[in-house]
């Protein structure tokens, strides 16, 4: 699999934070920053392959 380099937005929201991707606009959230970080992560990860196999991955990107 290819890198890809993206921006990560992080904010905290109650007792919780919030990561983002604007590029992709994907998000995700964690009881830390590093959770969160992690979460979006994953999310992008199975946001990509889902697309690859729906055939709609160049277009999402």
């Amino acid at each position: 699999m290819k890198k890809i380099i993206a921006t990560v937005e992080m904010w905290k929201e109650g007792g919780m934070f919030t990561s983002y991707c604007p590029e992709l606009d994907v998000a995700s959230c964690g009881h830390t920053p590093q959770e969160a970080k992690k979460n979006l992560r994953e999310v992008i990860v199975i946001q990509l392959e889902e697309t690859a196999k729906l055939g709609t991955l160049k277009d999402f990107l």
